[in-house]
């Protein structure tokens, strides 16, 4: 995985002009969020959507300008969509279409959740990004749901999301149902601050910051790949010693090598088989420089060293017969 996964994801930030929702740490202050949700009311006044609360005592009031003015972010332009799980075209997403992208296979046949292990390093920082904070939710985290996939459409594509309107669409529906995850809490404090509720020596918590998940992500990532680097190490111990023992019993290395002509690679996966150690006749500095030149440990394919193995033992084992 490459290490600007990241940074990849910070410009697609800049580029919605989010930047100051992620740089500022707010204190969450759990019992204002949830006094705020419990009288929460979302009302169209002048044909315009107004969230209006009370929190200790202050009313709060405010459209999609307003929290936008307070969160510091575009609210005057982009999109607002909000579909839960309705598997329709729309102007700009087409279900089988964002299926097959994240998902990262075009045999597809038919729209569907996609799951995490189908996704890319980069795909995955842009769900983390939008389950955790453009439509916060609990549940299966490791697949997507249709909204999910449509947010990150718009945020791979570049086009903007009007993200004070997605916010109060999503602060609606979440007050209709029983169980759900409170969302923008963090965010929630500055719209406290800025209508002057009281939130001195009350119960709250440090939020998480989008960094630290996708980090947790990255550290994912580079555990997969010493995995997979330490299990390519012990094939290629394992194909150096049954060449020994094609050498040893057969004086030659040639049944050896003829093996492995008619392995063919997946069409998925272009590494070749890695050059093999030296005899032990060959000095250790050559043995080390044989071993180790040419192989980069993080592109091969398990898939190949695997399939040499099985190639290999049953010529050695059909070689072995004949000379018997």
């Amino acid at each position: 995985m490459e290490d600007n996964g990241l940074s990849k994801v910070m410009e697609l930030i800049k580029r919605q002009r989010w930047e100051k929702l992620f740089k500022r740490r707010e204190f969450v202050h759990v019992d204002a969020v949830k006094e705020f949700y419990a009288r929460m009311t979302l009302v169209n006044l002048k044909k315009k959507d107004v969230v209006t609360s009370s929190v200790r005592g202050v009313s709060i009031e405010f459209d999609h300008l307003k929290l936008a003015s307070i969160l510091g972010i575009p609210g005057n332009n982009g999109i607002c969509e909000y579909i839960k799980d309705v598997w329709e075209e729309s102007k700009y997403i087409k279900p089988l279409e964002i299926t097959r992208k994240f998902a990262n296979d075009n045999t597809i046949l038919t729209a569907r959740r996609v799951i995490s292990s189908e996704m890319k390093p980069f795909q995955k920082f842009i769900h983390f990004l939008v389950m955790k904070n453009v439509v916060p939710r609990f549940g299966n985290r490791d697949t997507t749901s249709y909204m999910d996939l449509t947010h990150m459409d718009h945020l791979t594509t570049r086009r903007l999301v009007n993200l004070p309107r997605v916010m109060m669409r999503h602060m609606s529906y979440v007050i209709s149902m029983k169980d759900h995850e409170l969302p923008y809490r963090d965010w929630l404090t500055m719209v406290f601050e800025d209508f002057g509720v009281p939130l001195v020596d009350k119960k709250g918590e440090e939020p998480k910051r989008i960094e630290e998940g996708m980090m947790r992500l990255m550290l994912q990532q580079k555990r997969l790949k010493r995995k997979k680097r330490h299990r390519i190490k012990i094939l290629i111990g394992k194909l150096s010693l049954m060449r020994l023992q094609f050498r040893g019993i057969f004086g030659s290395d040639d049944l050896f090598f003829d093996a492995q002509v008619d392995v063919e690679e997946p069409a998925a996966e272009a590494p070749v088989v890695p050059p093999f150690p030296a005899s032990p006749r060959d000095s250790t500095n050559q043995q080390r420089e044989q071993t180790t030149a040419g192989v980069d440990l993080s592109g091969l394919s398990c898939h190949i060293l695997e399939s040499v193995m099985i190639k290999l033992q049953a010529e050695f084992q059909r070689a072995r017969v004949n000379r018997i």
